[in-house]
């Protein structure tokens, strides 16, 4: 295990970590945002200001004037920004990129509330995979907005983990528990459609000490592990995402714009479409991390290990 200031008794290391993450930490929405010409095909001081805002909260926002309806826009944005092994699930079209609209009421989208125009409660993505499948980063990009609503809540999970860690050390160990969190077996007319997962809620990955979240304030679809200690963390989880702290942004994304993030904490609110052009925005999903920019700090940013590019086979939810 490298060094890194996620292990509890690393008191040290985490403090400083802790401080100067505070420190460069944006308050505000509109210092993640950067303005690009073309997402596909980034300059260096683009590529270098998303990174860089990356490095520092875990996320950045793109502004372009890009609107067509292409899978290439996240696709080769992503590969700029190191993300390679792009994750095939099971909804997602045959090239791994999801098509995140409204569905048809009839076909297995609809019964999944990101294609329906329902609000989601606070989550990371991917928190029902198992840890070998973990979605560590995301782009999700705009092509067509909603006539009203939408918006996406957004909070760095190194924050949340800090928050976790100021009010309770002994809440973090619990949330770190490997049978901290249970989502249980999906049934279908076939039998298991996804098997039950349990795992903890943070995670450190051994190779490059980084941070893994996997959370959902969702309760019908999740089991907490039945102690006083892991009950008062989930309790404090749910009462941090309900209310809006400085470190919690709230964006709505317009046609050109995106979100590039190290599977960081979301939530979208309810919305309503207009019927001639409906809300679309393309998600990929990707099981590395964001690359690290050039001259970055070494305390907010430990190893990004490279990966030759893969498109998984798309794995069932």
């Amino acid at each position: 295990m490298v060094d890194t200031p996620f292990e509890l008794d690393a008191q040290a290391t985490y403090q400083r970590w802790r401080d100067s993450k505070r420190a460069s930490h944006p308050f505000r929405a509109e210092d993640l945002v950067v303005d690009v010409a073309d997402p596909r095909a980034l300059s260096d001081a683009e590529l270098q200001a998303l990174l860089q805002r990356c490095a520092t909260a875990n996320m950045a926002v793109y502004r372009s004037p890009v609107r067509a309806q292409d899978k290439n826009i996240p696709r080769r944005l992503a590969q700029q920004l190191g993300l390679l092994r792009l994750d095939g699930n099971w909804l997602a079209d045959e090239d791994g990129i999801s098509q995140i609209e409204v569905a048809a009421p009839v076909g297995d989208r609809a019964a999944f509330i990101p294609y329906t125009n329902r609000p989601i409660k606070w989550h990371t993505d991917g928190y029902y995979r198992p840890q070998s499948r973990h979605i560590r980063a995301m782009v999700l990009h705009c092509v067509r907005c909603a006539s009203t609503g939408g918006e996406n809540a957004l909070m760095d999970h190194e924050m949340a983990y800090i928050a976790v860690r100021e009010a309770n050390p002994d809440w973090v160990h619990a949330l770190m528990e490997p049978d901290a969190m249970t989502i249980p077996e999906r049934l279908d007319e076939d039998g298991v459609a996804r098997a039950e997962q349990t795992g903890p809620v943070f995670s450190i990955d051994p190779h490059s000490g980084e941070l893994h979240m996997r959370y959902t304030a969702r309760t019908r679809s999740v089991q907490w592990k039945d102690d006083a200690l892991t009950r008062a963390a989930a309790a404090f989880l749910a009462r941090l995402l309900e209310r809006d702290g400085p470190h919690m942004f709230r964006v709505t994304l317009e046609p050109g714009m995106g979100l590039v993030c190290n599977n960081v904490l979301h939530d979208r609110s309810g919305f309503v479409d207009d019927p001639l052009q409906p809300r679309l925005l393309y998600r990929a999903r990707y099981l590395e991390r964001l690359r690290a920019p050039r001259l970055s700090n070494p305390v907010l940013s430990p190893l990004y290990r490279a990966t030759r590019p893969l498109v998984l086979k798309k794995w069932r939810r």
